[in-house]
């Protein structure tokens, strides 16, 4: 059983920055992509950033040129760069993986708050 694990969340002001790490437990054979979703209440879970093992990215064109997604294999670990925060980048981030069998790996997920 893999398990992802965010960190990195918290309370920003606007304009600040932060990074989300997700550290997998173990290796995760056969990537096809990664990711960073998020979510506010009352709202469905949407895409942030991808990457795929190719190493294509895919932005949200609310995030784009200001958001920047890139993974460190040898630790097994994606990050998600966050620059000029705004309010409305408030959510809580939840990291996946899925696989070529079509897995998807999801972790439990770690807030950002952007407010004054």
């Amino acid at each position: 059983q893999v398990q992802l694990v965010e960190s990195g969340g918290g309370l920003v002001q606007p304009g600040g920055s932060l990074r989300l790490s997700c550290a997998a437990s173990r290796v995760i054979f056969s990537i096809k992509a990664m990711g960073w979703y998020r979510q506010t209440p009352g709202k469905e879970r949407e895409l942030a950033a991808s990457l795929t093992s190719g190493d294509s990215t895919n932005y949200a064109d609310s995030v784009k040129d200001r958001f920047t997604i890139s993974r460190d294999n040898a630790k097994n670990t994606v990050y998600l760069q966050m620059n000029s925060l705004k309010p409305e980048d408030t959510a809580v981030y939840y990291c996946n993986v899925v696989d070529y069998l079509g897995i998807n790996y999801w972790g439990k997920g770690t807030l950002v708050t952007v407010s004054s």
